[in-house]
């Protein structure tokens, strides 16, 4: 198994990479492919305390780097010789197994997009992390990759989503959710309604285990395997889930440091803490897998360190390994969607 890393996306690249690649490759016996300039890539080793390359990682040289300010619809254009266009390249000439990256998520999504292609018949690829929850973990498609969503591409969210928690979840028959903002089949936008149509009808077919809609409460407290929605949405949803995260630790660890008999009660705790902490760390989970890719990408958070980039590669390893790729390509026809031809005017009499 090889795992390109590109070395110089996210904000603490390119050490953190370059560091979490080489605990993966000794850890987890991938094989890594480092891209980014040669010379940055060998100060990096040496900080690290590595006089040569270690067994089983090699480097891509690449002399740009794709920014935030660059356009993402343009960057891998515009900076052919990047260390995500080069990594991507590679890819696509089966020089190695996945991708991973810290890089700009739209330059990223766009590159991926237009260079190693879609599935065929797939409409939109999906962003698609996993998140916390009461009963355990769910995945939540899309949180960004598509802003607007039709009742087809909600459709085909369900069932990537539901191929993925069923490989990367171990979830045997995944419970598939519609984000909305109540359980009722009538509630939401056109949107809304169309998609729980289509995966009502999936469901009949005994295709997808859909479980209706549910509001974003429920989902996080109640739990189910994989949470539908648009992207725009989807987003919202998992940028609020991170504030409220953040908000309830540091509440914590306030509460915990206001005395000193609080900081004794700490101390007795200090382990049950720790795996509450563990449990909503992004950083343990690693990544997102960008679902609907023709050859398995994962995007890492930009604010990347170097334990959440060994992680996102575990990641990439395990989509790989799973073939959750070859799933969804060989389930596409179940997917499709005959549009409603609209009424015909009747001429007047």
């Amino acid at each position: 198994m090889k795992i390109i890393v590109d070395a110089m996306g996210g904000d603490n690249a390119p050490l953190a990479p370059v560091e979490g690649a080489l605990r993966a490759a000794e850890a987890l016996g991938v094989e890594i492919i480092l891209t980014g300039p040669e010379t940055v890539i060998r100060d990096c080793l040496t900080k690290l305390g590595k006089t040569d390359l270690p067994q089983g990682v090699e480097i891509a040289p690449a002399s740009e780097v794709i920014t935030m300010e660059d356009n993402p619809a343009r960057a891998f254009k515009d900076k052919p010789d990047s260390s995500m266009t080069v990594g991507l390249n590679l890819l696509k000439a089966k020089k190695g197994d996945a991708f991973v990256s810290a890089g700009s998520t739209g330059a990223l999504l766009s590159a991926a997009t237009l260079l190693i292609k879609r599935i065929r018949g797939i409409r939109r690829a999906a962003l698609a992390p996993v998140v916390p929850t009461a009963n355990g973990k769910m995945v939540l498609i899309d949180c960004g990759a598509t802003a607007e969503g039709t009742p087809e591409y909600l459709m085909q969210f369900a069932y990537m989503g539901s191929y993925y928690a069923q490989r990367f979840l171990g979830v045997e028959n995944p419970r598939v959710a519609l984000l909305n903002i109540g359980a009722e089949e009538s509630k939401g936008l056109e949107l809304q309604k169309q998609t729980y149509a289509l995966l009502t009808e999936a469901k009949r077919a005994g295709r997808i285990h859909f479980v209706g809609n549910i509001e974003g409460r429920e989902a996080i407290t109640q739990g189910v395997d994989v949470l539908v929605t648009d992207g725009y949405t989807g987003n919202i949803f998992l940028k609020t889930m991170e504030g409220a995260a953040a908000l309830f630790s540091g509440a914590l660890k306030e509460m915990l440091l206001a005395s000193t008999k609080n900081k004794v009660a700490a101390l007795m705790l200090k382990k049950s803490i720790g795996d509450f902490k563990k449990r909503f760390d992004s950083s343990e989970v690693g990544g997102t897998a960008l679902l609907g890719i023709s050859q398995p990408v994962v995007k890492a958070h930009g604010s990347s360190n170097a334990y959440a980039f060994y992680n996102a590669i575990r990641q990439a390893k395990t989509v790989a390994e799973a073939d959750i790729v070859g799933d969804i390509a060989a389930n596409v026809e179940n997917m499709r969607w005959e549009r409603p031809k609209p009424a015909e005017k009747q001429e007047e009499g």
